[in-house]
């Protein structure tokens, strides 16, 4: 019982880790297209 609750919270850490990993790439390339759009702007 014990041993399925640590698998199960593993799992659970490693899944959030990774949705929070694909957040963070989310959150760059929104980034890098402003700093695109703002530069394309200037010239």
């Amino acid at each position: 019982m014990n041993m399925r609750l640590g698998l199960l919270a593993a799992l659970v850490l490693l899944t959030a880790c990774n949705t929070i990993q694909g957040a963070g790439r989310d959150i760059k390339s929104v980034g890098q297209a402003i700093d695109k759009s703002a530069g394309a702007a200037k010239d």
